[in-house]
């Protein structure tokens, strides 16, 4: 059993917490504890299944938001008759923290077979942050079996805190983005947009720059500048409005290789600011998956890991310039650079990335309890790891 300790929704925008967890759950079961709304409501939990995860909210009282010092005591209650029955004598959880702040929440009663640490981003970086989370990593750091990081600057920034670090940049669902160069359907309002079209997806947020974007579109007015996702954290009147910029709202993961059909350019204008400096996005290899040219400002995972596919431009007429150069690219050229994209995406599957995640957990816990044991051999440990936790899926 994997118990997760998230501050996203799973509803929101879909990307690694819901990737991994979402494999996970086809070997063993899987629960992910969000956030809890604290609002006009009795104490409780609200339960729903998606797609073989169980995700578990705990409803608060008015009060402040979050994990953090002032909910962890009531949440840990809220969950432990939820787990006792499903732990006692059976299993172990391991339990996997998105979140620092939700650091010290485990169902009352039991001891966890493992504890990982997924970081995903510098949570401490950005616009909001709780005070006392960097206090809570050293504490969660310390205790940790594992920490997994979700690029190479967050992995050089924890390597030397933890013995057992390793990183794991984001995966991509291959196959499903590839319907983008395939001839899937179009939407028909973004398709009828003056081309080209410049496209951007994911969450709008304080590292977006608003004011490369608002450039960009004030240059080039014929061109249209499509920016697909929620907003989060930041003012909407402060977002730029020209009559060739376009909003159209998160949209459902199934439906985004439909928008990025649409795209002529795929551009990545993240800001260079503290919410910025670890970032490794996900959506670098879904565009990449696509067979659509990249066009990044100069974020430093991006250039570490698609420098070579990928185009960068610091400035606005930089940007501009590597944009006019995608457009005016040769047939070879973009056959080249297709084909070394597709080099790249075929080794970043989620798939592979979850089952190199259940073997090291497997090992850990082999290692902590002497309870398993891993066989020798090219790939038996992912073989025996699938086993081992579909046993305890049976178990619990």
């Amino acid at each position: 059993m994997l118990v997760a300790f998230s501050h996203l929704r799973w509803d929101f925008v879909w990307q690694r917490p819901q990737h991994l967890l979402s494999r996970f759950a086809q070997a063993m079961p899987v629960y992910v504890i969000e956030e809890p709304e604290c609002g006009d409501h009795q104490p409780g939990l609200r339960i729903a299944e998606h797609g073989g995860v169980t995700i578990v909210t705990p409803l608060l009282p008015p009060g402040p938001n979050g994990f953090g010092p002032e909910n962890n005591q009531a949440i840990q209650e809220l969950i432990t008759p939820l787990f006792t029955e499903r732990i006692a004598g059976t299993v172990s959880p391991i339990l996997w923290y998105l979140t620092p702040m939700a650091y010290g929440i485990q169902p009352l009663g039991s001891e966890p077979a493992l504890v990982v640490f997924d970081a995903m981003d510098e949570l401490a970086n950005f616009h909001g942050a709780p005070a006392c989370l960097r206090e809570q990593e050293r504490a969660l750091m310390a205790h940790a079996d594992l920490v997994f990081t979700g690029g190479p600057s967050l992995y050089r920034s924890r390597k030397a805190h933890h013995p057992a670090v390793h990183c794991f940049p984001s995966g991509v669902e291959a196959t499903h983005f590839a319907q983008a160069a395939n001839g899937i359907a179009r939407p028909p309002d973004l398709n009828a947009q003056p081309r080209p079209i410049l496209g951007y997806y994911g969450v709008i947020d304080e590292r977006l720059d608003v004011a490369l974007v608002d450039a960009i579109a004030a240059e080039r007015p014929d061109w249209t500048l499509t920016l697909i996702g929620p907003v989060a954290k930041i003012n909407r009147d402060a977002l730029p409005r020209r009559p060739n910029i376009v909003y159209y709202g998160q949209q459902a993961y199934d439906d985004l290789p439909s928008y990025l059909a649409c795209f002529d350019v795929a551009f990545l204008p993240f800001a260079r600011n503290a919410a910025t400096r670890f970032i490794s996005p996900t959506k670098t290899l879904e565009f990449l998956a696509g067979e659509k040219p990249v066009v990044t400002t100069p974020i430093d995972d991006v250039i570490e890991l698609y420098g070579d596919v990928v185009r960068i431009g610091a400035t606005p007429e930089g940007f501009i310039a590597a944009i006019d150069a995608l457009l005016d690219e040769s047939p070879a050229a973009r056959a080249r650079r297709v084909s070394a994209s597709q080099q790249i995406v075929a080794g970043s599957a989620w798939d592979a990335i979850s089952q190199r995640m259940l073997t090291l957990m497997s090992e850990s816990i082999s290692s902590r309890h002497g309870t398993i044991s891993m066989p020798q051999g090219k790939d038996a440990g992912t073989t025996h790891v699938a086993v081992t936790m579909r046993q305890e899926k049976n178990a619990a």
